[in-house]
């Protein structure tokens, strides 16, 4: 196993092996693609270690059958690692318009606030919030709460959230921020998105 080294080792009286287990809030953010590939990268890793995970979506349609779901729901019910319990919330909010989301502002709240029961509760090991950086962007579910939330709950969780947008409050607190940057994509040249590659 690869034995980085930390350039600064900080006062902080903790042993290394208690350094080293430390939850921590993990954020996928920017304009490019795979944040949330990336993020469910993390949850097979979880998934090996026989962690619980939780998969909220916050965003993609409750109709898509994405590749990463029906993956992780199959491992998890393979009794060989982790359990996968997935959660969707909303009918695909970034691509309806703006003036009929009234509903989806709703769902947003509720899926908070389910996740923030299931933080009290340590329900799981690893929480992949799956673009949960747009509904705090757009004022749905308030930043600060979040934070706090985050930076308080109990145990040994570990939290990853993607989107674009995420607030600087979210970034702030964060142990491991990746920004996605878009150097080229296919859409650029008028390819739709494809089976096996986006979904």
């Amino acid at each position: 196993m690869p034995k980085g080294q930390p350039s600064v080792v900080p006062e902080d009286g903790l042993t290394t092996r208690q350094r080293r287990n430390r939850p921590l809030v993990v954020v996928h953010t920017g304009v490019g693609k795979g944040k949330s590939t990336a993020a469910f990268g993390l949850a097979l890793r979880a998934w090996n270690q026989g962690w619980p995970i939780g998969v909220f979506q916050f965003v993609k349609s409750a109709k898509w059958k994405v590749g990463e779901e029906r993956a992780l729901r199959v491992l998890g019910d393979s009794g060989e690692g982790g359990s996968v319990a997935w959660h969707k919330m909303g009918e695909g909010w970034s691509w309806v318009q703006r003036d009929a989301q009234m509903d989806n502002e709703e769902k947003a709240r509720e899926g908070w606030e389910q996740v923030k029961r299931d933080l009290a509760a340590e329900t799981y090991r690893l929480y992949v919030l799956d673009e949960f950086a747009y509904p705090m962007h757009w004022g749905w579910v308030d930043t600060a709460e979040v934070v706090s939330i985050l930076r308080e709950r109990p145990g040994t969780q570990h939290v990853v959230i993607t989107g674009r947008n995420a607030p600087a409050e979210l970034v702030d607190l964060a142990d491991l921020v990746t920004d996605m940057s878009k150097v080229k994509h296919p859409m650029d040249a008028g390819q739709k998105g494809q089976r096996g590659i986006e979904w």
